[in-house]
């Protein structure tokens, strides 16, 4: 090696040096990029009686509030104001206990309880969602009813008769026109008419059924056979069962990716279930704990979020990597998820 040589060497292994300092990136081993908020979660724990604010990027709940015994599931406000929590009672569905009547109200932005809505006699109101025309319905149990709620005014405006007992859960239609309740020992689903405040027709089902859960573009309702591993698949058109999806366990509940894709199912097994809705068919299969709480996909169709309530753990799947993530951890009940996108 000549003079020229070596110079020439020495300039080069200076260079990639500076380099790899000023540009960490050149880097094999590049440091991860600052993670963005990925938004909150508001989420009911019926076993500790709160209501929690869960910041997803970090990780941390910032905040805890008490509320009445119990509140399994929860609804935030389309302006991300206000968290209404139902308040259902001491015990599980169609059990013994004592009887909710009553709403509670968590302020979101000033991080407090802010209030009440009397429902007038025991109900036991249990799933809450907002139509689109920013009313709240609520499903109230013992009433065979579901309630209409004008949260601004803190009252009840409207009832609308289900026809069936234990009316339990329910979702709403894209244009609000309907809603479908699921109705647990009576193994049905029944379809009301939001508009007239009425009962249109009840679908049976099975011998008992759990929870339901609705397409993006409104066209089909599934629900979760008890009795059998597999999910009723609803024609919203027909209102009429058009099809089943078997798959290996019974489910609890489901939620559809916001593109229709996908339909994302868990199981009191322990398993996580994606469907490939245009086909029916089982796609991916996950262990989790027992599933017995809710599903929810994050509007931008990235993550899935399972409560677990008796393992104290919010499962998540990331549907980019199709892998599970380490889930976050709570107290026993975890249970009702809302997504909120942001605090300010």
């Amino acid at each position: 090696m000549n003079r020229a040589q070596g110079i020439a060497i020495v300039l080069l292994a200076l260079f990639v040096l500076l380099a790899t300092t000023l540009f960490p990136q050149a880097r094999g081993n590049a440091p991860l990029p600052t993670p963005r908020s990925a938004g909150f979660l508001v989420i009911a724990n019926q076993g500790d009686h709160t209501a929690l604010l869960v910041d997803l990027a970090t990780r941390q709940a910032l905040l805890r509030v008490e509320v009445g015994i119990n509140g399994h599931e929860l609804a935030v406000s389309p302006d991300g104001h206000f968290a209404y929590v139902p308040i259902y009672g001491n015990s599980g569905v169609g059990k013994p206990g004592t009887d909710g009547d009553s709403i509670d109200i968590v302020d979101l932005k000033e991080r407090k309880l802010a209030g009440h809505i009397a429902l007038g006699k025991p109900v036991r109101p249990h799933c809450a969602k907002f139509g689109p025309d920013g009313l709240l319905y609520v499903s109230a149990e013992l009433a065979n009813a579901v309630y209409i709620i004008d949260t601004a005014a803190r009252k009840v405006v409207g009832e609308i008769p289900t026809g069936q007992i234990e009316s339990h859960m329910l979702v709403i239609t894209p244009d609000g026109h309907r809603a479908y309740t699921a109705n647990v020992a009576a193994g049905s689903v029944s379809v009301l008419d939001l508009q007239k405040r009425s009962l249109l027709t009840t679908i049976p089902i099975s011998k008992i059924v759990q929870r339901i859960s609705i397409s993006p573009d409104g066209h089909r309702v599934y629900t979760h056979d008890q009795a059998a591993p597999r999910i009723a698949v609803i024609d919203t058109a027909t209102n009429a069962v058009t099809g089943w999806i078997a798959l290996p366990s019974t489910v609890y509940s489901s939620a559809s990716t916001p593109d229709g894709r996908w339909l994302v199912a868990v199981s009191p097994a322990g398993k996580l279930f994606v469907v490939d809705t245009a086909s029916g068919k089982l796609a991916h299969c996950f262990d989790i704990p027992q599933a017995t709480g809710e599903v929810l996909i994050t509007p931008d169709g990235s993550h899935v979020y399972v409560s677990c309530p008796q393992t104290a753990t919010v499962e998540i799947l990331d549907l980019q990597t199709w892998k599970l993530q380490e889930p976050l951890k709570f107290t026993r009940g975890v249970d009702g998820l809302d997504f909120l996108a942001s605090t300010n």
